[in-house]
C-alpha cells in the first residue's frame, strides 16, 4: 500500500480517519495506525488532530511524528473568540505549548506559513460542543472577534507561529457575509477549508481568486451539494450530514477543486495542501477503511499539482 512521491506540499490530517474532538463523533482510530497509513500513502506531513489525540509534550510528539517520517502540517485549534469576558490567548497558549512555542529570531518579521513551522489554524468556536448550531452574533461581538483575532494572531507570531482563521460550519465565522466581515476588519490571514465555505455560501474559487493574498492554508474536501443544501436550510444536522456523506473524496463531489487550485497557483500559493475528509466512523472499520478514500482524493489532487 505505499505511495509514490507527491509533488507539492500535500498533508494529510486525522479528521480524514474520523479523529475529531466533538464529544461521541464516532469511533476513534489509534494513532499509530493512522499515521503509518499516512506514511504509506506517500504523505510527508500531517495537521496534529484534537487535542489530547497526539502527545502534548512537544518531544514526544516531534518523536512520535518523526518515527512515522512525518512533519507537522499545522493544528486546528477551536477557541472563544467573542466573549469580553474570555481572554482567548490562555487556550492559544495551551495549544502553542503542544506546538513547541519559541520566540521568534530578533529580525521583526512575521513568520510564514512556508517557514517549516505548524500553522496554527484558530475557529471562531461558540464555546458550545459540535457544530450543529451557533448564536447569533451582534455588533459588540463582532467587535470583540475582530479585535482578538489579530490579537491572537499577533501573539502566535511572538511565538514563531503563522496564525490563519478557518470560517467553519457551526462556528461564529461560517457564512458568506462572516467571511467578508473578517476580510474587510481583521488582518489574519484565511484557512481556505472547500467544503466548509461552500456550505456555507462563499464559492472556494472565487475566494482564491478574489482574497489570495490573504490565504495562508489550505484544507481541500468535495462536497455533496444536495446534503449541503439540507444543512443550510435546517432539514438536517451537519453532523448527521457527515455521517450520510456528506464529504467525498476529491473530484467526486460538486466543489471546483481544479479551480480553487489553479487560482492559488496563479497566485504563487506555496503553503500546505490539507487532505480533510471529515468521516464518521461507527466502529472498527472492516478492510482498509477511511485510507481508501484518502487515497483516491491523493490520486485526484496529484493530478492537479
Amino acid at each position: 500500500m505505499t505511495g509514490g512521491a507527491v509533488t507539492g506540499k500535500v498533508a494529510g490530517a486525522p479528521i480524514s480517519w474520523g479523529v475529531c474532538e466533538v464529544p461521541g463523533w464516532g469511533y476513534q482510530l489509534p494513532a499509530a495506525r493512522v499515521l503509518a497509513e499516512m506514511h504509506d500513502l506517500g504523505l510527508t506531513a500531517t495537521e496534529f488532530g484534537p487535542d489530547g489525540y497526539l502527545p502534548s509534550d512537544p518531544a514526544a510528539r516531534s518523536a512520535l511524528l518523526a518515527a512515522h517520517r512525518l512533519a507537522a502540517a499545522g493544528g486546528f485549534v477551536p477557541v472563544v473568540l467573542h466573549e469580553r469576558a474570555i481572554d482567548p490567548l490562555a487556550a492559544i497558549d495551551h495549544a502553542l505549548a503542544a506546538f513547541g512555542t519559541r520566540p521568534d529570531d530578533g529580525s521583526g518579521a512575521p513568520p510564514r506559513a512556508t517557514d517549516g513551522k505548524p500553522v496554527l489554524v484558530l475557529a471562531a468556536a461558540t464555546g458550545r460542543d459540535g457544530y450543529d448550531a451557533r448564536p447569533e452574533l451582534d455588533d459588540d461581538g463582532w467587535s470583540v472577534l475582530l479585535a482578538n483575532l489579530d490579537r491572537a494572531a499577533e501573539h502566535a507570531a511572538a511565538h514563531g507561529y503563522h496564525a490563519t482563521l478557518h470560517p467553519h460550519v457551526g462556528t461564529m465565522v461560517e457564512t458568506r457575509d462572516d467571511v467578508h466581515r473578517v476580510l474587510d476588519g481583521a488582518a489574519i490571514p484565511l484557512c481556505l477549508d472547500t467544503g466548509h465555505l461552500l456550505i456555507g455560501g462563499t464559492e472556494p474559487a472565487d475566494l482564491a481568486a478574489s482574497a489570495a493574498s490573504r490565504i495562508g492554508h489550505v484544507h481541500l474536501k468535495d462536497v455533496a451539494k444536495a446534503l449541503a443544501t439540507r444543512v443550510t436550510s435546517g432539514e438536517l444536522t451537519y453532523t448527521d450530514a457527515v455521517r450520510a456523506g456528506l464529504y467525498q473524496p476529491l473530484g467526486q463531489g460538486d466543489a471546483d477543486i481544479p479551480a480553487v487550485v489553479g487560482a492559488l497557483a496563479r497566485a504563487g500559493y506555496d503553503g500546505w495542501y490539507v487532505l480533510e475528509q471529515d468521516t464518521v466512523l461507527i466502529g472498527p472499520p472492516a478492510g482498509e477503511g477511511p485510507v481508501a478514500q484518502v487515497r483516491e482524493s491523493l490520486r485526484y489532487l496529484r493530478s492537479l499539482l
